[in-house]
């Protein structure tokens, strides 16, 4: 069963405003001033905090919601960790996304040692609820260490070759990562990248890999989907 939208008690501006502003400040490169200047616009004097605000507020709310509404993960799993930039200091972002390009979780570490990958793997069986065939990574003598703790019976390859499905899906975040100029603190990359995995991939329905109309009509489904995870949806018609 579909979970209800949140609660947007005590806000003054309708809801239709407030879950726009979060789609195109996770959707598109943008900052909050700028999405707050397309509002203007538009005609809607909304203040840039205001907007970070709800970004905070909803964001991750939105981002289960449509979690929920996948499919079970595949059972073919690959995982991968690259270096970000937080504050100047090197820390590590890792993310397991299935064999559909999925993404299934991301975790953001100081280290990428043994805990780290067992940590992570930890995470992640605990927020899938289920346990993959096969697994796929780099190298990293760390993912062997820990799978044979975490996940024995669970078959590991690892290889030299690009593990793509996983690293296509940082393209998006790193794109995001040159626009904010960086991210500020460990824990403020962890809340973006957890509702920005979330909501952006929704809206990336593999363009070249359909007609025009095709898409049109799959990306209006998947709008319909955006409008009942926020209550959009549910609002009365106007006349």
């Amino acid at each position: 069963m579909p979970s209800a939208p949140p609660s947007y008690k005590g806000d003054r501006y309708p809801v239709e405003v407030i879950s726009h502003c979060v789609w195109l400040y996770f959707r598109f490169p943008l900052s909050c001033r700028e999405v707050e200047e397309m509002m203007l616009q538009r005609g809607v004097i909304v203040s840039y905090e205001t907007i970070r605000r709800w970004c905070l507020k909803f964001g991750q709310a939105y981002a289960n919601a449509l979690r929920r509404r996948r499919p079970r993960p595949g059972d073919k799993w690959h995982l991968d960790e690259v270096f970000i930039r937080i504050n100047g200091e090197q820390k590590y972002l890792w993310r397991a996304v299935d064999r559909d390009g999925n993404v299934l979780d991301i975790l953001v570490q100081n280290r990428r040692d043994k805990a780290a990958a067992r940590r992570f793997f930890r995470n992640l069986l605990k927020k899938t609820t289920t346990v993959p065939r096969v697994i796929v990574t780099d190298k990293l003598r760390s993912y062997s260490a820990a799978h044979r703790e975490v996940m024995p019976s669970v078959e590991h390859r690892s290889h030299k070759g690009p593990n793509n499905r996983a690293e296509n899906s940082h393209q998006p975040t790193r794109q995001r990562e040159r626009a904010m100029k960086g991210f500020r603190s460990v824990g403020g990359a962890q809340r973006f990248l957890a509702a920005f995995s979330g909501i952006s991939p929704h809206f990336r329905s593999g363009r070249h890999k359909r007609t025009a109309p095709d898409h049109r009509l799959e990306m209006t489904v998947r709008f319909t989907i955006w409008d009942q995870i926020t209550g959009v949806a549910s609002l009365p018609a106007t006349a």
